[in-house]
């Protein structure tokens, strides 16, 4: 009897565990991917869900869910409710530095590297400088979205680090597309809103509106826009649904630069084409400023800036303490 009952727990203990992933003996049956903020800087997750690129490379069923805003996507990895995300470098330096001695979030790859554009309707705005306490710049997380980050350094730049947060009074969190009707329309809402492709291409058609400053002239160069991210436990009881994600990264990205068309295409039907044509949101994708691939760029330089003003407590010596070593060999920075 004590024999049998000792055999029927070890047997109760093996079929015990998580209804989303299997034992260590086999894999997560499916994964949950946010399809993030929307725009051009997304349109890889778009490609991997249309053509099902993720399951070509695993046995896994792919649910991808309506949730962008890195606050919001950050929230989803850590509650366990998403299995990989996709935000801009500063939201995922922040989760990395969170989770440094618990879930160690690291950086799978990147996706596409762009600037972001400052535009603004108000005629007498023509430096960060001109702001005054009635004008509201609209980005998509205060503190920790790229725009945000990206006017903290202009500060600590010209300023000194005391003053990093100079301009944070001035943010207000608001999505592209909404940003975009509130800008356009002249509602009073907002004075200005610091945006990604296409947004800011149907923004600049609007006569009204000019550009204060792009992302790139701060950071001094091509910087990755967004990136994707998981857990080192989903790595690491998910090798094969890791490495499907990361070969279906190479995938997307090598069917946009091949097919703009047909990326133009998915990307307005998705509604995240800004409302322009799928002529004019092709010729965005051709244009040289748009990279689509897996090499982060300028990943050091915002945790550097980040670290050095209290934003992260941890300070990584290399871009690769960030991510995973599958893409330790590309010529990252």
């Amino acid at each position: 009897m004590k024999m049998w009952f000792a055999i029927a727990c070890v047997l109760l203990a093996g079929c015990g565990g998580s209804t989303s992933t299997s034992e260590t003996t086999s894999e997560a049956k499916t994964i949950r991917i946010p399809k993030g903020a929307g725009g051009i800087g997304f349109l890889p997750l778009l490609v991997m869900e249309k053509y099902k690129l993720i399951e070509k490379h695993a046995d896994v069923t792919v649910k991808w869910l309506d949730v962008g805003g890195p606050a919001v996507v950050n929230d989803a990895l850590l509650s366990g409710s998403a299995d990989f995300i996709a935000a801009g470098p500063p939201a995922f330096l922040t989760l990395w530095d969170r989770t440094h001695d618990s879930a160690k979030v690291m950086g799978v790859a990147a996706l596409t590297s762009m600037p972001m554009y400052l535009n603004t309707s108000v005629p007498r705005l023509k430096t960060l400088e001109d702001l005054t306490p009635q004008d509201k710049i609209a980005v998509t997380a205060v503190k920790v979205s790229i725009p945000a980050i990206i006017m903290q350094m202009y500060a600590s730049q010209k300023y000194g680090a005391a003053q990093a947060m100079r301009f944070d009074k001035y943010t207000v969190s608001m999505t592209h597309p909404d940003g975009v009707v509130a800008l356009i329309s002249g509602s009073g809402a907002i004075s200005a809103h610091f945006t990604s492709p296409p947004f800011h291409q149907r923004e600049i058609q609007d006569p009204r509106v000019h550009t204060i400053m792009t992302s790139d002239d701060v950071m001094g160069g091509s910087t990755t826009f967004t990136m994707m991210s998981t857990t080192a436990a989903f790595r690491e009881k998910n090798p094969k649904a890791f490495a499907a994600v990361l070969a279906a990264i190479d995938d997307a990205n090598a069917m946009i630069i091949k097919d703009t068309k047909m990326a133009a295409e998915l990307l307005v039907a998705s509604g995240g084409g800004a409302g322009l044509s799928v002529d004019k949101v092709e010729m965005i994708l051709g244009t040289p400023e748009m990279k689509f691939n897996k090499v982060p760029e300028n990943t050091l330089n915002y945790a550097e800036f980040m670290h050095s003003i209290g934003s992260l407590k941890n300070r990584p010596a290399s871009w690769k303490d960030l991510f995973f070593p599958e893409v330790h060999g590309a010529p990252g920075s």
